[in-house]
């Protein structure tokens, strides 16, 4: 079995706030094996960027204990730092300098020799497609090559694992899902392990593996996003009836004549009845049928895939979106090219 990337146990962060302590981080439990693709997902102020900043050593802890990279965070930080990459929610490159200076700057930063740092550059260059603009002064850079510059200095020193916090925060959806090529193409071909921040519910569904739920400073929930969802929720079957009364009236018959397992908690909302049902597009046959030998006519069904804002309202009762997480992001202006 593979010595864990990240190993932690217990980690908790507490601020002091005027005469008060916030608990940022209570008693995290992470392990992480080497190559996976994690993203932590939760609204502002649920902990996440708190605890990736503990696990890279920015932040001392309050309590518990974590190992990365094969390091302990408390006894061993510059060895941790040697080891990982870091790229935090602002850009990090100079305006002024130019683009493949800055990734051989951090190069030497680390400790390799000139030559040994533009190799590298040059390559990270061609892997994120930032050639045509190497010698260009970052300034003049859009928002996503800013952060595909971000990404090739947090990876120049071929860490094990790369921490990513908010890395697509202000960019447009075609420039999110650019990067996000990039990150897994990356991942593939240099054998990283990539942990990341994010609050769009459509990035950790589509491009994550695996999905920590993070709220008030702890996980709820870690799976896939589909192992999330089947587990927590399941599919549902949608049916609108032509008034309050005869949904009502389909209720009962649903409850008796659907056999047993096959449906959760029902949930009628005015002339509709919603349930939480496993493989729904095979349910629903017979669920228009039971009905129909009742006397009762749905005048619209569909089936509905779960989202991951349906698996934080399972767990806590409300959405992602009234916690403030984003779904998408508008392209603003003149769209940014990744």
């Amino acid at each position: 079995m593979s010595m864990k990337v990240i190993e932690a146990e217990r980690l908790t962060k507490t601020f002091a706030s005027g005469s008060k302590e916030v608990q940022a981080v209570r008693g995290l439990d992470v392990r992480v094996d080497p190559g996976e693709l994690v993203a932590f997902l939760g609204p502002n102020g649920a902990g996440k960027s708190t605890s990736l900043r503990l696990l890279a050593t920015l932040l001392e802890p309050s309590g518990g204990a974590a190992h990365v990279a094969g390091h302990d965070i408390r006894t061993d930080p510059a060895a941790v730092r040697g080891r990982i990459g870091y790229v935090g929610q602002l850009n990090s490159a100079g305006h002024n300098q130019r683009v493949r200076d800055e990734i051989i700057m951090q190069g030497r930063f680390y400790g390799l020799a000139k030559d040994a740092a533009g190799r590298r550059a040059d390559s990270l260059l061609e892997s994120l497609e930032l050639g045509g603009v190497a010698t260009q002064v970052v300034s003049s850079l859009s928002g996503g090559q800013r952060r595909r510059l971000d990404i090739a200095m947090g990876l120049v020193h071929a860490p094990s694992l790369l921490f990513l916090d908010e890395p697509s925060t202000g960019l447009d959806p075609q420039s999110r899902a650019n990067l996000w090529r990039h990150i897994h193409r990356l991942r593939d071909e240099y054998d990283t392990t990539v942990f990341m921040t994010t609050h769009y519910l459509d990035e950790a569904d589509a491009f994550a593996e695996r999905v920590m739920v993070m709220d008030h400073g702890r996980v709820i929930a870690d799976d896939t996003p589909s192992g999330l969802k089947a587990d927590l929720i399941g599919e549902r079957v949608v049916l609108e009836f032509d008034s309050h009364a005869e949904a009502e009236l389909a209720l009962p018959h649903l409850r008796d004549h659907v056999p047993a397992g096959a449906l959760q908690d029902l949930d009628r909302r005015g002339n509709t009845v919603e349930l939480p049902v496993h493989s729904a597009s095979r349910r629903l046959p017979e669920i228009v049928l039971v009905l129909a030998q009742a006397g009762v006519t749905a005048h619209s069904t569909e089936t509905k895939r779960p989202t991951l804002d349906d698996v934080f309202f399972a767990l806590t009762g409300r959405t992602l979106r009234e916690a403030g997480v984003a779904t998408t992001t508008e392209p603003s202006g003149e769209e940014e090219a990744a």
